[in-house]
């Protein structure tokens, strides 16, 4: 929505102000230069990419429309499954939990948070660390650099999209300007037509140009930083998880190991101690 509504604020700052000025919206209007700049940025992107990059950019387009899905309740519900998880595996040793992390869409544990349970990336993070810790004496150091690994390649392909939307608007007002050099090539050859025909003409050329940066800045830069930030907030689930699980390994009772994963959380979406605790109270009564 925020989206929609900062183009809304482009759109009427720069046509506006424009039309204010005294300039007719009309000149603006040039189809076949839209045409050049648009069809030469779609086809530098589909040449520019591979089909993987293609059909990731494309789907995260849609996402930039979507509020952010990380909130506080969210966070509150896994700490809350962690916790759960640790404190069973305290109590009962890790083969008690194997059930529930070898089909964990089965698992009462996991049921509890259909939110979680619907976010396929989060729950196989979470049981494929839960299952080396099974299988084994782990040592915490090695398997946080694992967790590290796979965190960095998450997030690196989470700014795939991100990236190729940026070469996109870094290469528009270029394509602006070739535009706006084809309206000049068309102007030339019609040097011998009246004033007002040949300023029509200049100006549909300068539109280009306009066109160009306009997009560049005001409509395709801002999906490319609307899609880091998605994915800088989609990896710090997974930091918290790395913190909470390698608290556990290395002895901390499970109350702590979830207070570690806390902290590292965004203070805007992260929760207080008193609410954690409250809703940790009330996952285990229920």
């Amino acid at each position: 929505m925020l989206v929609i509504i900062g183009y809304i604020i482009v759109a009427v700052s720069v046509l506006g102000g424009y039309a204010l000025h005294g300039g007719s919206l009309g000149a603006l209007f040039q189809p076949f230069e839209l045409l050049i700049i648009a069809g030469a940025a779609l086809g530098a992107f589909v040449c520019g990419n591979s089909s993987k990059v293609v059909k990731a950019t494309l789907a995260s387009l849609p996402t930039t429309l979507h509020g952010s899905k990380f909130s506080k309740q969210r966070y509150l519900d896994l700490l809350a499954l962690l916790y759960e998880i640790l404190n069973r595996v305290r109590r009962e040793g890790l083969m008690s939990i194997e059930a529930d992390v070898e089909e964990p869409a089965n698992s009462p544990l996991f049921q509890k948070y259909p939110t979680l349970l619907a976010d396929h990336h989060l729950i196989e993070f979470v049981t494929d660390y839960l299952r080396l810790m099974v299988s084994g004496n782990l040592n915490p150091l090695e398997l946080e650099a694992l967790m590290d690994q796979e965190i960095d390649t998450h997030h690196h392909e989470a700014l795939i999209p991100a990236g190729a939307i940026q070469r996109i608007a870094d290469g528009l007002p270029a394509f602006g300007i070739v535009a706006a050099v084809m309206g000049v090539v068309n102007v030339m050859g019609s040097v011998g037509e009246p004033p007002a025909i040949l300023g029509g003409k200049i100006g549909a050329a300068l539109v280009g140009t306009f066109v160009g940066i306009l997009l560049a800045y005001g409509v395709v830069g801002p999906l490319a930083s609307v899609i880091e930030q998605k994915a800088s907030e989609s990896g710090k689930q997974f930091e918290c998880i790395k913190v909470a699980l390698l608290a556990s390994l290395n002895g901390y009772a499970p109350a702590l190991a979830v207070e570690f994963g806390r902290k590292v959380l965004f203070s805007t979406e992260r929760p207080t101690f008193a609410e954690l605790e409250d809703t940790v109270r009330g996952k285990s009564a229920a």
